[in-house]
């Protein structure tokens, strides 16, 4: 049997390491010499770069739909400290150091989280749909993303009205699992946030147009069964094209998961197979 970390002793242990890691984030931060993005306003920079909306409310097997109702609560208090935020030449966006600690006196409420490659609860749980959401637009932009948790280790649920491609997501834990971008160009961008009943809404903007478009592309997505378990597996690749000529200038690959299907085989579509599809996304 392996040896328990600390933090799988018991909950006292786990709660002490966790403190530890916030406290050590909070040191790095100091000694950082990042300039956060942290400025906002309420008008639109001038150009559109990319859109998306997320729904708020997805069907995820059986849990409870107050963790939804839950989360769309924490969203909205989220949403207004993103929402504005200009990201200039030279900075970091961080998106805990705008956000801070999630608490219930803040009024954040318990959803959805992920512990130990399971489902689980927590105040604030459910803000990696907000994350989710900065990540998609980011990857239609020439923001350097430099902090990033990959979130395809394991697929907890069954698809439904799924709109980016699996392992697409974020993980986030407050303050030492964060999700920043750098600017290293010389543009300015913005991240526009807002709610409505049904959406996250999300839009980056910039002061000037981009002279280059991105496309990003799921490829050999397929679930195959190896050593009794089944695995989800796919790659997605984001393609750089000059606006001008059309030509590509760059073409990479930006995810590739093999997650581990934690649910029943028969909510599995399409069926457990070797073959792969493609996605144009």
């Amino acid at each position: 049997m392996a040896r328990k970390l600390f933090g799988e002793i018991s909950p006292l242990t786990y709660r002490i390491a966790v403190q530890r890691q916030i406290l050590l984030r909070k040191v790095t931060n100091a000694r950082s010499r990042a300039r956060f993005a942290q400025q906002r306003t309420a008008e639109d920079l001038p150009v559109s770069i990319y859109r998306h909306n997320s729904s708020i409310r997805r069907r995820l097997g059986n849990v409870d739909l107050a963790l939804q109702e839950n989360k769309a609560v924490s969203l909205g208090l989220a949403a207004p400290h993103i929402d504005g935020v200009l990201i200039r030449p030279g900075e970091t966006f961080s998106f805990w150091h705008l956000v801070g600690h999630c608490s219930a006196k803040k009024g954040y409420r318990t959803g959805l989280t992920i512990s130990y490659n399971g489902p689980a609860s927590g105040i604030g749980g459910g803000l990696c749909q907000f994350t989710n959401l900065l990540h998609w637009m980011v990857l239609h932009s020439p923001l350097e993303i430099v902090e990033h948790h990959h979130h395809g280790a394991i697929d907890l649920f069954p698809d439904f009205n799924r709109q980016i491609p699996f392992g697409a997501g974020t993980s986030i834990v407050y303050n030492y699992l964060d999700y920043r971008v750098f600017n290293a160009t010389q543009n300015t961008f913005q991240f526009r946030i807002s709610l409505t009943g049904e959406h996250l809404k999300g839009e980056l903007r910039a002061a000037e147009p981009l002279t280059v478009k991105y496309h990003l592309q799921e490829k050999d997505a397929h679930f195959q069964e190896e050593g009794g378990e089944v695995f989800r597996r796919n790659k997605v690749y984001r393609s750089v094209r000059d606006k001008f000529t059309g030509n590509e200038i760059a073409h990479e690959l930006i995810i590739e998961s093999n997650a581990r299907v934690l649910y029943s085989r028969e909510l599995i579509n399409p069926p457990i197979r070797a073959a792969a599809r493609e996605a144009i996304i």
